[in-house]
């Protein structure tokens, strides 16, 4: 594992690079935006790909190799022996950007021999941020630009934030549910959860802000039973983790890995803190 010095560089370069896209994707938020279809039917706009180049021009000069979803035509005998390397997300949750609801981030992580070493999830419309490092901890912040102007280092910056999880009693056991995919196997999964705790209560999200409410403690699971890809994980698994929850597989219980032949996420399961005891 590289020294926790180097990893809080890397970091806070990827802070700098989450909210330069953040405000490359407000740019085009505020206008009459078009969007066009990627080969999979899902939406393309030009804050993709322009939060995409700034992220890329910014956290090229740290020599990391960088997998993004924009970028992704990496073929896999190119990428197999990377040992670290960037996973990025421009603009998660581009069905949400399309709808106008203000839920879609910014993720950027940083994976190590297959797994999450830090993670930063950022939200340009509400200008919060989620960090989550690996042995130090996870943190969330408000007022963001704000911050970031008078500060010079990540130390300095963690000083700012919130610790998570938070203390949040919750009065019921809570599920945190995609605002645009819920499939068969989720709705059976949570007929599962009533049958074990009875009375649920319910949060839709949409993006990867559903594993940020498990970092927070706002929820105490989120199941995913519906295609996700490694860009959209990466970073939320990092903080998540962080901050003393779960992502595991949901057939095999194993963590989710990263870099693999085929970048679709297997199904899987986020538990808080709280329910990892």
């Amino acid at each position: 594992m590289i020294r926790q010095k180097e990893l809080y560089k890397l970091m806070w370069d990827a802070i700098q690079a989450s909210l330069k896209a953040g405000e490359a994707i407000l740019r085009v938020y505020e206008t009459d935006f078009s969007v066009s279809s990627k080969a999979d039917s899902s939406p393309l706009t030009r804050a993709d790909m322009d939060a995409h180049s700034i992220i890329t021009d910014i956290l090229k000069d740290t020599e990391i190799p960088l997998l993004s979803e924009e970028g992704k035509d990496i073929g896999y005998q190119e990428r197999k022996d990377w040992k670290l390397f960037w996973l990025v997300d421009p603009l998660d949750g581009t069905k949400e950007f399309v709808k106008r609801n203000g839920e879609f981030t910014v993720n950027i992580a940083l994976i190590e021999n297959g797994f999450p070493l830090g993670g930063v999830i950022y939200v340009p419309v509400t200008d919060e941020l989620y960090l989550g490092i690996c042995d130090s901890g996870a943190w969330k912040f408000t007022g963001v630009k704000h911050l970031i102007d008078k500060l010079s280092s990540l130390d300095s910056f963690l000083a700012n934030g919130s610790k998570l999880p938070e203390s949040l009693p919750l009065e019921h056991y809570t599920v945190v549910c995609s605002r645009s995919h819920m499939s068969t196997e989720t709705e059976s999964f949570i007929a599962e959860l009533k049958g074990t705790h009875g009375e649920l209560d319910f949060i839709s999200k949409g993006s990867s802000l559903k594993l940020c409410m498990v970092a927070q403690g706002r929820a105490d699971i989120y199941p995913r039973f519906a295609p996700t890809m490694e860009w959209d994980t990466g970073a939320g698994q990092a903080i998540v983790e962080a901050a003393g929850g779960t992502v595991l597989q949901a057939n095999t219980g194993d963590r989710l890995r990263y870099n693999k032949e085929d970048l679709l996420n297997p199904w899987f399961i986020v538990k808080s803190q709280e329910n990892c005891k």
